[in-house]
């Protein structure tokens, strides 16, 4: 599989920069088509309101999220105009309610070979940075890429990189998702935590993924971790920061609540704390 159709969605035009510019730097790389969406959302929940008031409401707030869209769409442009000329990209305003996002996120994200996005969670950022993430992953079951917020870094090519793996087949999805990367990559690094004593691979943790990734020409290692703090997350966020990772690769776990997928414990605590980008897939 290689990466010809990269989406990247932005919500907010202070994060256009570091949205685009990831996005671009992978669609370069692989010679992809990049396709975004500036999304304005209305955030609006209408609930008692005197009679006849409600229309006006939502028209206000309709009118906020078509401003917000066409800000956001400036946004991208401006970055865009940074951008290598020989970048082959499209860009498409719309507007949804936040109830609304998951749908439409998704139809995108389903023919996206990759999709790229900012770290969802901050002090400024509104829930749908979180929506987008988790209905590109679920809904539309597409691979996805978190830039943190230093920008990122070597993520279009990186050199070394860790796969979280515990043999679950969230891991392997991601994995078979990042293969384009893993074999452009100088090392990648197989980390697995506390292996269980009574599993299927308990005599060779991590050995029947190495012998699979080394035959599709990567240049893959085991190694075994102990769980010497208390969240694996942490674990992996010192194993990635010891070995200079440019790259974390890991299976995107999640639970439903009200029919919606949300991100579970583990991964959003991933996606907090990590210095690199992380590729996820579900």
């Amino acid at each position: 599989m290689a990466y010809k159709s990269i989406l990247t969605v932005v919500t907010n035009p202070e994060r256009a920069e570091l949205a685009v510019s990831g996005a671009a730097a992978l669609a370069l790389a692989h010679d992809a088509h990049l396709d975004i969406l500036a999304l304005g959302v209305d955030r609006t929940q209408v609930g008692y309101s005197y009679v006849g008031s409600g229309a006006v409401i939502l028209q206000a707030a309709l009118d906020r999220a078509e401003q917000e869209a066409k800000e956001i769409e400036t946004a991208i442009r401006k970055s865009l105009d940074a951008q290598s000329p020989t970048l082959r990209w499209s860009v498409e305003a719309a507007v949804t309610q936040l109830g609304a996002l998951t749908d439409l996120v998704a139809q995108r994200a389903r023919f996206a070979d990759l999709v790229v996005q900012p770290r969802p969670y901050g002090p400024a950022l509104g829930a749908e940075s979180e929506a987008v993430v988790e209905a590109a992953l679920f809904e539309g079951q597409a691979p996805v890429l978190v830039l943190p917020d230093s920008g990122p870094g070597r993520a279009a090519t990186p050199r070394r990189i860790v796969l979280a793996w515990n043999q679950g087949a969230e891991a392997m999805t991601a994995i078979r998702k990042a293969l384009p990367l893993l074999q452009s990559a100088d090392q990648v690094i197989i980390a697995v935590i506390d292996p269980p004593q009574h599993g299927p691979e308990r005599s060779d943790p991590g050995g029947m993924l190495c012998q699979m990734l080394v035959r599709h020409g990567v240049r893959a290692e085991v190694s075994v971790l102990a769980r010497t703090l208390q969240r694996i997350s942490d674990v992996l966020a010192r194993h990635v920061r010891d070995t200079n990772a440019d790259l974390l690769v890991m299976g995107a776990y999640g639970h439903s609540r009200f029919r919606e997928a949300i991100l579970g414990g583990a991964t959003r605590n991933m996606l907090e704390q990590a210095d690199v980008p992380v590729l996820m897939a579900h």
